[in-house]
């Protein structure tokens, strides 16, 4: 498939999807973006950066918003969205300032059962 081909089918994947499919897929982006830098088995490298980077401000949304106070999910939804979100903020920090590749896997999956509970996937 070509760019234009994939790039057209991605909008309209996003301009149907509802904004659970949006945040499973995100979920899934920032996952697929983390294990491509364990695979490229440096911690150090650009690619392991960005992949923090990108981990790190998604879940800064998710943060955000279950501290956005007329978010219309109950309170206990919520309050655990912030707890995860904030270990996992600390751990992708704690990477970022020291990187070692296996700490990368708790990240990853975390992301990953996220997605299929959005998903709606076991």
């Amino acid at each position: 498939m070509s760019n234009y081909g994939a790039s057209a089918y991605a909008r309209v994947a996003t301009t149907t999807a509802t904004p659970r499919d949006v945040e499973a897929q995100t979920l899934l982006k920032a996952a697929m973006k983390l294990q491509d830098a364990v695979n490229g088995a440096d911690p150090f490298s650009e690619q392991a950066k960005h992949a923090l980077m990108f981990n790190r401000k998604l879940w800064t949304i998710f943060l955000s918003e279950a501290m956005r106070e007329n978010n219309p999910q109950p309170f206990d939804v919520r309050q655990k969205i912030a707890n995860i979100s904030v270990f996992v903020l600390s751990q992708t920090a704690a990477l970022q300032m020291s990187p070692q590749l296996d700490h990368f896997h708790p990240l990853i999956e975390i992301n990953r059962n996220i997605a299929a509970g959005l998903s709606g996937r076991p």
